[in-house]
């Protein structure tokens, strides 16, 4: 579990779930009222899709 809270107060927790050969991850995170859900959310799949090709390109 990762967990944080932003400048402005509002917290994002990330959960890591093994599930066989995979790993399900799971944010949460207090919304923001400048955008609408929708595109908060696409900002943050955006931010996990980004990690995802990061760690699928990284050699142990």
């Amino acid at each position: 579990v990762i967990a944080y809270t932003l400048g402005d107060g509002r917290k994002v927790k990330i959960t890591f779930k093994a599930q066989e050969n995979e790993t399900e991850v799971i944010e949460t995170f207090d919304a923001e009222t400048e955008n609408t859900i929708e595109l908060q959310q696409q900002g943050w799949q955006a931010i996990l899709d980004n990690f995802k090709k990061y760690v699928e390109q990284t050699t142990i």
